[in-house]
C-alpha cells in the first residue's frame, strides 16, 4: 500500500550548491521575486511557472546558479527586462560579504515600523531594532530626575525644557531625547558591524547627524528618512494604527499633537537634506517598500545602468 502511494507521489525537485541540497520552494522563490517590486500574487505565479517548466523538462536536480539563470529568463519572458535585471542585482547583493545595516527614520506615524518589517523580510534580515524599545530600556536605567526628556514622548519632550530661555522648546526637547537614544543606536550599529550581522533599525530617533558609527567603513550603513507629505494621509495613519492596536495607541492623543508631530518631521527632513540622506515619500505602501529596496541596492551596488526609477526620493525643493 505504501509502495503504491509512493508511485503516485510527485518527484521532488532538489536545488543544490556545492555541499547541500534543498527542495525547490515556490515560497522562497516568490520572496526573492517580490524584492524586485513584483506583486506577491504575480511572484507566486512566476514561481509556479518555474516549477512547471522544471517538471516538464524532467529537471529534478539542478544547481542554484542554474535555477537563478532560469528565474532570470522566465522573468525576462513574462515581466520584461526591468524586473529581470532587478532580480540579477538582488542576487549580486547576496554575494556581498559586508553586513548591511539599514536605518529607517521619520516622524511619528509615517509607517516606519511597517516599512522596516517588510524590507527586512524581503532582504532576509532577522534582526529588527525599534528605537522605542531602546528608549524603554534606557528609562529603566536612567531615572526621570536624571534624564527627564527620556521619560516623555518624542513630541512632548518640550515639557521638560526651560521654555524661558529656549525659542523652540519642541525641537530642543526632541533633540535632547535623540541625543540620549542615539547612544544606544550607535551601540547596536557598532555591535552589528563587529559581529557581521545584517540589521534594520527603525524609529523617530534615527535622525541624520546623530548616528555616526566609528566602524561604518566596515559595513554598508544605509540611512534614510520616510515622510508623508499629505497631511490628511498622515492623519489617517493614526486612525488605522488605533484600530490595529485595539486602542493601545489612541488616535485622539496623536490628533491633539499632530502639529508638533509634523514640525518634528520637518526638522528631521531638513537634517536629512543637510546630511545628504535620502528622503522617501510614502504614498502607497508597496511603492514605498520598492523605493526603499531600490535605495539599498543603489547604495550597495551602485545605480543601475538604466536609471529612471526612484522618483519617490525627494529633493529639498520638493518638500
Amino acid at each position: 500500500m505504501n509502495t503504491d502511494s509512493n508511485k503516485h507521489r510527485p518527484q521532488q525537485i532538489v536545488i543544490s550548491d556545492d555541499e547541500h541540497g534543498l527542495p525547490y520552494s515556490k515560497g522562497l522563490t516568490a520572496s526573492a521575486l517580490m524584492a524586485t517590486g513584483l506583486p506577491p500574487s504575480r511572484s507566486y505565479e512566476i514561481a509556479r511557472v518555474i516549477q512547471q517548466q522544471l517538471v516538464e523538462a524532467g529537471r529534478y536536480s539542478m544547481k542554484i546558479d542554474e535555477l537563478r539563470e532560469l528565474v532570470y529568463n522566465v522573468l525576462l519572458e513574462h515581466e520584461g527586462k526591468g524586473y529581470a535585471d532587478k532580480y540579477k542585482r538582488w542576487q549580486a547583493l547576496l554575494s556581498i560579504d559586508r553586513p548591511i545595516i539599514v536605518l529607517v527614520g521619520g516622524t511619528t506615524g509615517v509607517g516606519k515600523s511597517t516599512i522596516a518589517t517588510a524590507v527586512a523580510h524581503r532582504l532576509g534580515i532577522t534582526h529588527i531594532v525599534a528605537t522605542d524599545s531602546l528608549r524603554e530600556v534606557m528609562r529603566a536605567v536612567l531615572s526621570k530626575d536624571l534624564v527627564p526628556c527620556l521619560h516623555e514622548s518624542s513630541f512632548l519632550a518640550w515639557r521638560v525644557v526651560n521654555q524661558a530661555i529656549d525659542k523652540d522648546p519642541l525641537v530642543t526637547g526632541f533633540v535632547e531625547q535623540v541625543k540620549v537614544v542615539a547612544v544606544g543606536i550607535r551601540a547596536v550599529v557598532d555591535r552589528a558591524v563587529r559581529e557581521g550581522l545584517n540589521v534594520v533599525v527603525e524609529g523617530i530617533h534615527v535622525v541624520p547627524g546623530f548616528i555616526n558609527s566609528t566602524v561604518c567603513e566596515k559595513a554598508f550603513v544605509i540611512p534614510m528618512v520616510i515622510t508623508v507629505d499629505n497631511e490628511d494621509l498622515h492623519r489617517s495613519h493614526f486612525y488605522i494604527r488605533e484600530l490595529q492596536t485595539e486602542s493601545g495607541r489612541p488616535y485622539e492623543r496623536y490628533k491633539e499633537n499632530f502639529e508638533s508631530i509634523r514640525k518634528i518631521g520637518e526638522f528631521i527632513n531638513t537634517l536629512a537634506y543637510d546630511y545628504d540622506v535620502p528622503v522617501i515619500a510614502s504614498h502607497n505602501l508597496d511603492t514605498t517598500i520598492t523605493s526603499v529596496l531600490e535605495e539599498i541596492l543603489n547604495q550597495v551596488l551602485g545605480p543601475p545602468e538604466d536609471e529612471g526609477e526612484g522618483d519617490l526620493v525627494l529633493s529639498k525643493d520638493d518638500y
